[in-house]
């Protein structure tokens, strides 16, 4: 799936996300700032979701299809 440039990463909607959070927990936003804020966090919200989503189903899709080996920790990894 291509990614528009209007659209970021999802580490970069996570931390715009983060921020957005913190601004409204600290309380300084006005009422109007506040809406803006929170549609802003929801939409980012549905998209690293919709991205988690997109890589789990990818994840899946490997493991359905021997491509992954189970993980097992080495005497030496503990």
């Amino acid at each position: 799936m291509a990614k528009s440039k209007a659209e970021p990463t999802f580490e970069e909607a996570l931390a715009e996300l983060e921020g957005i959070v913190n601004q409204m927990e600290g309380g300084q936003l006005s009422l109007e700032a506040s809406l803006t804020a929170y549609s802003r966090g929801a939409a980012l919200l549905r998209q690293c979701q919709s991205q988690l989503q997109e890589a789990q189903h990818k994840v899946q899709q490997l493991n359905a299809e021997g491509q992954l080996q189970p993980f097992e920790l080495n005497d030496d990894a503990r």
